[in-house]
């Protein structure tokens, strides 16, 4: 399970579309409908919230809204908990050392499956962080297990 923490317009269609799958995986977990995975460490983040399902829905309709935007039909009735305007989710913080880590795991994998889009990624000065998740400094982050 990979939650990035990298902005959704940075991953290509198989990394968006699998980040959504993901996403409503860890909402399946969060909410009690499955078993697997109630012990991954991407998980831990979201339930140091004081609502992990509004966490999981604000990241989700992140992801949505990039998928709107590229043409993509994601079902947005499969969010438990969509956010709420008049009551934002919570922003997490997430470190520049984890974003940092993410960044370069992302572009290694779009080197081999979408080159143009890594040739434009490694243009930028840097990643722009999930909208649900505020840069703070420090290290690559304790649940995180490194990339293969």
């Amino acid at each position: 399970m990979r939650l990035w923490s990298l902005h959704p317009r940075h991953l290509d269609r198989q990394g968006l579309t699998g980040c959504w799958r993901e996403a409503l995986l860890a909402q399946a977990v969060l909410a009690g409908r499955t078993r697997g995975y109630r012990s991954h460490p991407q998980l831990e983040r979201l339930r140091a919230q004081s609502d992990p399902l509004a966490a999981i829905g604000a990241y989700l309709d992140a992801v949505a809204v990039e998928a709107t935007a590229r043409g993509y039909r994601f079902d947005r009735t499969r969010i438990d908990h969509a956010p709420n305007v008049e009551a934002p989710a919570t922003r997490i913080p997430v470190t520049d050392g984890q974003l940092a880590l993410e960044w370069r795991h992302l572009l290694a994998k779009l080197e081999l499956r979408s080159p143009d889009l890594h040739h434009r990624l490694r243009q930028l000065s840097g990643p722009e962080p999930h909208p649900l998740f505020t840069v703070v400094p420090g290290p690559v982050e304790p649940w995180e297990r490194e990339p293969a």
